[in-house]
């Protein structure tokens, strides 16, 4: 009995230290976010993605002869270490991510630009590049995005590039290539575009660079596309003679009704140009947006142009001696983000620095503006948030469905009604529900965007022209009507049916937005949780069992953008292992949780991982891009991922273990 009793009570002297321990770590987590919220109440972070964008925004100056010394410098300081950082991985080219290994398209958009702004081909790290990209097939294997911008600087022929003309906005809504049938980025990127490829300028190269020692092809005889699944039959015979046919038929279409296809895709640009926050609020759209005026000869002091030139400046993020450019800005996210976690480390200044969060949120709702998603739900109210600044015509369930979780539990705290909350809450709880795809799951921007053939196109080899329903989206959108209530309605239900047939056979989900399994096992037994799914389903327990499975040596999880499966592939049996991130640990602690596991050994582990690597200032070190732009194609470093779900994670299992309790009654 002496025995038993001296057990039990080193058992709770460790159960109090360890508390005492997170009460700690929470702190100093929450005072470093609350030493970040702006004047007005948000929260924004740098959101870094590879170097393909500060590469494209020195070529879009270099088209135009813009040649701006000491900030080309800054940037090309970026691209070398950069490229110095990932040597080990990418051997002298570019990742898409952190450790990752050389991209075709990106390095040669990185080499390019360190040419234009007056590296030699001779210098060693030049070389090394070179090197690089010749051994992984030479620079005719870039996308067409890339291809698009070689041909803009005369490097390869037009003919290297699939064909789209600028009359697809003249096609009849039921034709099966409709732009309402694409996701929001494909429709902004590339409707100007479509006019720029027509008009087919010539960049003013300033110092006249050309990089053909990057191809094993002549460059002028490229022509041929690097791979695909429109290079699989039978789609490979067909749209290859589609798109020669079109390649010969551009030179006879009407000119009237190219007139009038160029006029519609100017009307489609302007009215969405959404002021200084740019078209589509994304780099490459606000880019093309540019290209689109100056070809079709909109003078450079027009209003137009004035504007999205000033949106993609907004961009460009100093660093002292060095600048990138972000590919887009994400306070709506990271406010709502960081006002969960706060909420979770409680206490009055962490409640009411939400609550400064979550009013500003409120002058963001988007209320008036019927945008783009329309197109498929003609009928429903407008009532959400987007993810950047302004962006009225793109609002997203997913950012909606966090802002409405995150003002839902304060208005609980308050314990007071609010009606400026409640309106908000009323209204976007609504839109979401209307915005539900058929088989019950949610794409981010659009409803029923399941036009799958349209990956199969030539000009789709990046896989990324759709936004289909997926499992992390659709578990947020669950979650947010669990919380409210709404469990029991038809399209919670719809919901839950959905996410269990979306588990992978080895108990995880996949991640579309963040990186990977990791990212969509978390979204998944969250909402699940909320839902009232029993801990013991099988469900849950298959995606414990693998979450387990998952963990690394040292306590923590890491996955990398390898496990994401190849484009037309299978997934990966076994992803290569990946080193532990904070933002990923983070995501397993609270998947675990959720699946009742707080006192799990795998926990203990992981927090005490999270707990030994937060530094002095409460912050986390992660180079790790752990966000995800498209899978195998674009990948996001979110800057406040490590200071947000850490801090989420560490306050959860606190509470938990201070109320002796096993289930998570948050939605998130």
């Amino acid at each position: 009995m002496n025995l038993l009793r001296q057990e039990a009570e080193a058992a709770a002297l460790a159960a109090t230290r360890s508390v005492a321990e997170l009460d700690a770590a929470v702190e100093a987590a929450a005072r470093h976010l609350r030493a970040r919220q702006r004047g007005d109440g948000h929260w924004v972070f740098e959101l870094e993605a590879d170097a393909t964008i500060p590469a494209e925004y020195l070529m879009l100056h270099h088209f135009f002869g813009n040649i701006q010394p000491e900030r080309e410098a800054r940037i090309g300081r970026y691209l070398r270490r950069v490229q110095e950082e990932q040597q080990a991985s990418a051997g002298g080219g570019w990742p898409l991510f952190h450790g990752g290994p050389l991209d075709i398209s990106c390095s040669v958009k990185a080499y390019l630009a360190l040419r234009l702004i007056g590296d030699s081909a001779d210098a060693p790290h030049m070389l090394r590049a070179r090197e690089a990209i010749l051994a992984a097939g030479g620079a005719e294997r870039s996308n067409v995005f890339t291809r698009a911008a070689l041909a803009l600087y005369g490097i390869v022929p037009w003919r290297a590039v699939p064909v789209m003309p600028p009359e697809i906005m003249l096609l009849p809504r039921w034709f099966p290539f409709h732009i309402s049938k694409i996701s929001y980025w494909a429709r902004t990127v590339l409707v100007p575009l479509t006019v720029v490829m027509e008009r087919r300028p010539r960049a003013a190269n300033p110092r006249g660079v050309s990089i053909p020692e990057l191809f094993r092809t002549p460059p002028e005889q490229v022509k041929e596309w690097p791979g695909g699944p429109h290079q699989q039959e039978p789609w490979a015979s067909l749209f290859k003679a589609l798109d020669a046919a079109l390649h010969r038929a551009r030179l006879i279409f009407p000119r009237t009704h190219r007139a009038r296809a160029e006029a519609a895709c100017e009307r489609f640009v302007t009215e969405r140009l959404n002021g200084e926050d740019g078209l589509g609020a994304i780099y490459p759209a606000m880019a093309n947006a540019i290209m689109m005026y100056h070809v079709l000869g909109v003078p450079k002091e027009d209003p137009r142009l004035v504007t999205a030139w000033a949106a993609v400046e907004k961009l460009v993020e100093d660093r002292g001696e060095e600048t990138y450019v972000q590919p887009c800005l994400s306070p709506v996210w990271d406010t709502a983000l960081v006002s969960h976690a706060l909420m979770e480390a409680g206490g009055e200044e962490n409640h009411a620095a939400a609550g400064r969060g979550l009013r500003w949120l409120l002058g963001r709702e988007i209320t008036e503006v019927r945008g783009d998603w329309a197109w498929q739900r003609p009928h429903l109210k407008p009532g959400g948030w987007a993810f950047q600044y302004n962006n009225a015509h793109y609002p997203d369930v997913d950012d909606t469905a966090v802002v409405v979780l995150a003002m839902d539990r304060w208005r609980r705290a308050q314990g007071v009604a609010d009606p400026a909350m409640e309106g908000a809450i009323r209204r976007a709880t609504e839109w979401t529900v209307g915005m539900q795809s058929r088989g019950g799951g949610w794409g981010a921007f659009d409803a029923d965007n399941t036009f799958h053939y349209l990956n199969h196109i030539p000009f789709a080899d990046h896989g990324a022209l759709l936004d289909p329903p997926t499992a992390d989206v659709s578990g947020r959108c669950l979650a947010m009507l669990a919380q409210l209530g709404r469990g029991e309605e038809a399209a919670s239900k719809a919901a839950i049916e959905y996410l269990l047939r979306e588990q992978e056979a080895d108990g995880s989900w996949y991640g579309r937005w963040g990186v990977n399994y990791v990212y969509g096992t978390w979204s998944a037994l969250t909402a699940l949780n909320a839902a009232g799914l029993p801990h013991q389903h099988p469900a849950m327990r298959r995606a414990v069992a693998w979450l387990l499975s998952r963990q690394n040596e040292d306590g923590g999880w890491g996955e990398d953008g390898m496990s994401y499966p190849a484009r037309g592939g299978t997934r990966p049996d076994a992803p290569r292992p990946a080193p532990s991130t904070a933002s990923q640990t983070a995501w397993a602690l609270l998947a675990l949780m959720a699946a009742g596991e707080a006192d799990h050994p795998a926990v203990q582990r992981g927090a005490e991982w999270l707990m030994a690597r937060q530094g002095a200032d409460g912050d986390w070190p992660e180079e790790d891009y752990t966000g995800t732009g498209f899978p195998r194609v674009f990948y996001l470093r979110y800057h406040g991922y490590r200071r947000i779900f850490p801090l989420w994670a560490l306050a959860r299992l606190r509470n938990l273990r201070r109320g002796n309790s096993r289930r998570v009654e948050h939605g998130l």
